[in-house]
This record gives structure tokens, C-alpha cells and sequence, in this order.
């Protein structure tokens, strides 16, 4: 928390504790916020969340003005469960049509990357193009954006399902697939366990994660949309991917409104 208050001193001398969009956050004492597998590392020793989405969830809590709750799940349903139960008061999702009918609303994204692939050691596989032809078995992990958008423009590869990032990671070391489609930060930090893998340069999507919230909260969600702009201009999502040391990762660009049209280009060196 230190270091979000160093970062970023106007927003948090800038917190709007009496703002009646967040009033029922501010009368709770705390904001609890849903992360799943793959949008954050823990420390081994001080279990701390580490990443780009807990920096952004400490954010916004100093902005409220109330202590900050972590929600761990393995998964997105399990996470977007959370919400429609009430066992959660924000969440984060990368944009996708299809799930839209799930939550009131995405904020405008923060981030953006593209998604590709990590294939072993002496793979023929040099392209996306390469990838989506019969015969092809290509792991995913079930729910995630990256998976939804690989199902609208796979054409003949088969796709393997998995639960985690940590199983689809399996599929690949054990040779039960030839390759695996996420995102492109998390495919190079997996590859760094597996000799001689590599990550694809080119893309088959983009990704520009968001905030969510349950439906019926769509005041929250303006209050969160106006706390996101203010944290990409102000440069600390800049220096919370910094901090993160993800490669292929960048502050997505201002947005008015909504995420999220489907961008074609990749994002490499980003």
C-alpha cells in the first residue's frame, strides 16, 4: 500500500469517501475484489498479491477510502459467481461479448495485450497460421477471453480444455498438445520452466482487461470507470507494469466509454 500511496499522492488526497456512488463500500469499511489464476503472482514468503490487477485493486481502494479485501478463484466463472452472489464488490475481466449478459458493465480497460502461442522445443510451428491446421491439438484454458476469441477464429486446429493456466502448462510439457494459446505475458513467463519453448511473435487476438461489477451496480461501475482514466493518465498503471516486469503488456489508450473494439494488431515489444 506504501507503494501505491508513493505513486500516485494526488488520488489519494483525491479519495471521495462521501461520493453516494461508493457509499455503501465506504459504510462497509472495505472493498473486496476478485482476482483469478493468471492475473496475479503471490509471494512465496508474504503470500502478497503481486501484478498489474492487484496494484490497480490497492488503487482503488486508497481511492474509496476503505481497506481493501482480496478474493482469490481459480477461474473466471468462479470469479463472476462471486459477484452475482455477493461474496464480492469488484471484479476484472478481459471484454468479450459473451459476457456481457454476466455483469452490469465493463469499465473502460487499462491494460492491453495480445494473446499467441507457446510451442516446445523443435516445434515446425513458426506462425498463428501455422497453428490452426488439422491435426493441430493447441491447449486452452476453459472460460478465459483468450479462449473465447480462439474459438471465433480457430478454423481446424483441436482444442484441448483445461481448468488453470498450471494444467494447460501440463498439456504442453507432456507433449499432449502442440502448443498453447494466452496470453502472450503469461506464455513467456511459463516459458522460462519449459527448455527451448518459444513464443510466437504474431497474434491471433487482443485483450484490454476491465473492471466488472454485478448487475444493478452500474453507479459503481461509473465511479470505478472515472477512477481508471484518472490512474492511465496519471502514469501509475505505467509503473505498475514497470513493477510487474511483464513484457508485451501497455497502458491501454484513453477511452470514453466502453472497451472494447476488437484491435488486429499485436502488441509485441510493448
Amino acid at each position: 500500500m506504501t507503494v501505491v500511496l508513493l505513486a500516485v499522492p494526488a488520488m489519494a488526497r483525491a479519495q471521495q469517501a462521501s461520493d453516494p456512488r461508493v457509499a455503501d463500500l465506504v459504510s462497509s469499511g472495505k472493498v473486496r475484489i476478485a482476482l483469478f489464476s493468471g492475473q496475479y503472482t503471490k509471494d512465496p514468503v508474504s503470500g502478497e498479491l503481486k501484478g498489474v490487477w492487484a496494484d490497480v485493486a490497492r488503487a482503488l481502494a486508497v481511492r474509496v477510502g476503505v481497506q481493501l479485501v482480496f478474493v482469490e478463484h481459480p477461474t473466471p466463472p468462479t470469479m463472476v459467481e462471486c459477484l452475482k452472489v455477493g461474496g464480492c464488490d469488484v471484479g476484472f475481466l478481459g471484454y468479450d461479448p459473451a459476457r456481457t449478459a454476466d455483469v452490469e458493465g465493463f469499465s473502460p480497460p487499462f491494460i492491453e495485450f495480445d494473446y499467441t502461442y507457446l510451442v516446445p522445443a523443435g516445434s515446425s510451428i513458426r506462425s498463428a497460421t501455422d497453428v490452426d491446421r488439422l491435426g493441430v491439438r493447441v491447449a486452452v484454458v476453459r472460460a478465459h477471453a483468450s479462449t473465447l476469441t480462439l474459438t471465433r477464429v480457430r478454423k481446424h486446429a483441436e482444442l484441448v480444455g483445461a481448468d488453470t493456466p498450471d494444467s494447460a502448462f501440463e498439456l504442453l510439457r507432456t507433449s499432449r498438445v502442440d502448443a498453447w494459446a494466452s496470453a502472450r505475458h503469461l506464455l513467456v513467463d511459463y516459458s522460462a520452466h519449459l527448455p527451448g519453448s518459444r513464443v510466437l511473435d504474431d497474434c491471433y487476438g487482443t485483450n484490454r482487461p476491465a473492471v466488472v461489477v454485478a448487475k444493478g451496480k452500474a453507479a459503481r461501475l461509473a465511479y470505478i470507470s472515472e477512477f481508471i482514466e484518472e490512474i492511465k493518465a496519471s502514469g501509475f498503471v505505467q509503473q505498475a507494469i514497470m513493477r510487474s516486469g511483464w513484457r508485451g503488456v501497455r497502458v491501454a489508450p484513453p477511452q470514453a466509454h466502453t472497451p472494447n473494439e476488437v484491435r488486429s494488431r499485436c502488441l509485441t515489444g510493448a
